[in-house]
């Protein structure tokens, strides 16, 4: 077998293993240790330069049975993520708490995650897809001083993060909220917004707020192409007349990377 083969049969048990801890999930027992495992694997896979190198190197059929594995992993991963995140949320809240490689290395991604476009305290950020363990919305907002509102459709999720925060961001600028971005009353005084990675619909979203939003607002759309795409979902192209990428952030050893948006009228 070479080494494409040893690269494509090495995504099977991710998959498999991401199904099978999605069916154990249950909010009364902890079964966190498996899926910490798993993730911070698949994390190291997604960075290392060498797997890098062999998607690459696929030719097109082999491209193509790939990126097809690739869709299902997404999905499959972006919910253990979610599971991960509830059960990490959990274990804060009764006085548990560790750190896994996963969590360390999109906190570490957070400082340069608007790039030259800096927040202040005057700021408001929308955070969309906060999940249940909302560091984005923790750190911008203990950094900066800055007003963040992360909103998630998951229940849960939401709930599980204002006790989080609750406990970990006293006195700071934080609301949550189980709603859709359009839905936000207060959408339109927006300054940046930041989209998960992990959120499926992140372009049609982007799409509806360019009628809402101000003309000033800046997104920063956190995607991940190639390898990176196994774990979250790629840039896309986006209506010209409404949005330009002035911006990408590329970076290797993270598990996504980061493309900034303005309105094209104003670029």
């Amino acid at each position: 077998m070479n080494a494409t083969e040893n690269f494509k049969g090495s995504l099977h048990p991710f998959s498999e293993k991401f199904s099978e801890l999605t069916e154990q999930y249950d909010q009364r027992e902890d079964n966190s240790s498996d899926l910490e495992t798993v993730i911070d694997d698949y994390s190291m896979f997604i960075t290392n330069k060498d797997n890098s190198r062999k998607w690459e190197q696929l030719d097109q059929q082999e491209f193509s049975e790939v990126n097809q594995l690739a869709g299902d992993l997404r999905r499959k991963s972006a919910i253990c993520v979610g599971i991960m995140e509830k059960y990490r949320a959990r274990k804060l809240l009764e006085g548990n708490e560790e750190t896994v490689d996963y969590f360390r290395n999109i906190e570490s991604c957070i400082e340069r995650e608007f790039g030259s476009f800096q927040l202040n305290a005057n700021s408001k950020v929308l955070l969309v897809g906060s999940g249940s363990f909302p560091m984005t919305a923790l750190l911008i907002a203990r950094r900066t001083g800055a007003e963040v509102v992360g909103i998630d459709i998951d229940e849960e999720a939401v709930e599980l993060g204002r006790h989080v925060t609750g406990k970990l961001g006293e006195g700071l600028n934080i609301r949550l909220e189980e709603t859709s971005a359009e839905n936000l009353d207060s959408i339109r005084d927006v300054t940046h917004i930041i989209f998960s990675s992990t959120v499926e619909s992140k372009y049609d979203i982007l799409d509806q707020l360019f009628a809402l939003t101000n003309d000033q607002v800046v997104v920063a759309m956190r995607y991940g192409n190639q390898l990176k795409s196994l774990f979250n979902f790629p840039l896309r192209e986006v209506d010209d007349r409404k949005w330009e990428l002035v911006e990408q952030i590329l970076r290797p050893q993270h598990i996504f990377d980061i493309a900034l948006y303005k309105k094209a009228s104003l670029v």
